[in-house]
């Protein structure tokens, strides 16, 4: 497969704590999406890097599992995941320390066993995960 390449930018105006910023995919998915200081280290109004990052693992994850559930023949019925990152002070700034992933699934037919294993080699494989240099922990559940 080719190399697969995407894009989006990022606008700030102003300090780092009175500014404000607008982010742009390239799908336009997102498309002058406002982001600031209050919506990263508050409740501001606005999106921020560590939600979408959050975001964006939760999705990939959720793609490699299924893809690891049908490759195994069982293709799953649904698969549900949030992704919690914690970004902690640390010297000299802050450091995405961890994402904790909770996945609950419904795939017919397949035992405890065999759904961990899928799901601990998707949260290993997920370009996502391979990207962060951070602690990832996954909770998995089958449900019914």
């Amino acid at each position: 497969m080719a190399q697969i390449k995407r894009r989006a930018s990022a606008a700030w105006h102003g300090s780092g704590k009175d500014g404000t910023g607008s982010l742009t995919t390239q799908s336009a998915t997102l498309k002058d999406t406002p982001y600031s200081y209050l919506a990263r280290f508050g409740d501001g109004k606005g999106t921020n890097p560590e939600e979408l990052i959050a975001a964006a693992h939760a999705g990939c994850f959720s793609m490699a599992t299924a893809f690891q559930l049908s490759g195994a023949g069982h293709p799953p019925e649904s698969l549900n995941c949030d992704a919690t990152l914690s970004m902690d002070q640390v010297e000299g700034g802050f450091k995405i320390s961890a994402v904790h992933l909770v996945l609950k699934a419904k795939v017919p037919g397949l035992d405890n066993a065999k759904f961990q294993e899928l799901a601990q080699t998707a949260k290993a494989n997920c370009p996502v995960s391979k990207v962060l240099n951070a602690e990832i922990t996954l909770e998995a559940t089958l449900v019914a």
